[in-house]
């Protein structure tokens, strides 16, 4: 009954988000002293019903880590379908050719679906996967608010999200993919819960890192870019899970603790 209750109020408090840019101006003394990149090819996914604007200050953050970074190319997120991922797919596979390196991606809530498809299609061109509250483990027994339930309708299919729930399930998308994975979550989180948006896996190769805020503000989590920074830096072939360090580890010791 707790739980119950607990969820429609954190989706009612997910306004939050806006103060959450404010704590991210607050941060970027911090953030520019976040591990930088090797330059390989980064590959962002947007959310459900968002647009590729939603990850600009994503973007921002990442280039000025030395990355080349590149959005979706596809426009507004409008829900999980086979034909959209296939073609994400074949975009990680130019991207690795075109680079001769491997591609590391990046969703947000619904682009993390897509982001963990196409490093299980596509794992020899994958450094490493990040997702950022995604619904990667949806129960059917637990809708999503009203109002995400009437975007899909609107924007994706009238028999809404059970139709993304029902590609979910697929056998290639009960685990994490065969590459170094990483599912951010917060237990705070007002549209997907924590228990769905976290997968269990080899500890050696995934991982599911906590950070305190809403959905809405994942775009601009300013502990969140910390732990991608920090795992797009990792050397390919040497990952290892998250351990802050120096400034840092007090915050996530006492926010954002792993599990």
């Amino acid at each position: 009954m707790i739980r119950r209750l607990r969820r429609p109020l954190l989706a009612a408090l997910e306004f939050r988000a806006v103060g959450e840019v404010g704590l991210l101006l607050l941060a970027l003394p911090l953030l520019n002293r976040a591990p930088r990149g090797d330059g390989h090819p980064v590959l962002l996914m947007p959310g459900f019903g968002a647009g590729e604007s939603s990850l600009e200050p994503l973007r921002l953050f990442l280039k000025s880590r030395g990355y080349h970074v590149e959005a979706w190319g596809f426009g507004r997120n409008r829900g999980f379908n086979r034909r959209l991922a296939n073609a994400i797919e074949q975009k990680v596979r130019y991207l690795h050719h075109r680079h001769r390196r491997r591609v590391s991606l990046i969703g947000w809530s619904l682009g993390g679906v897509f982001a963990f498809y196409a490093a299980h299609a596509a794992p020899e061109c994958v450094r490493t996967v990040i997702s950022l509250g995604s619904p990667l483990r949806l129960d059917p027994d637990s809708r999503p608010p009203p109002g995400i339930v009437a975007m899909y309708k609107v924007l994706s299919h009238p028999m809404g999200p059970m139709v993304h729930q029902a590609r979910v399930r697929s056998r290639r998308m009960r685990g994490p993919p065969p590459v170094p994975s990483t599912c951010i979550y917060s237990m705070h989180d007002g549209v997907v819960p924590p228990d769905q948006a976290t997968l269990e896996g080899d500890p050696t190769n995934h991982e599911n890192v906590r950070v305190p805020g809403s959905h809405f503000g994942f775009g601009v989590n300013s502990l969140a870019m910390w732990v991608i920074a920090d795992r797009l830096a990792t050397h390919e072939g040497a990952w290892r899970p998250f351990a802050p360090k120096g400034r840092m580890a007090p915050i996530f010791r006492a926010f954002g603790p792993r599990e």
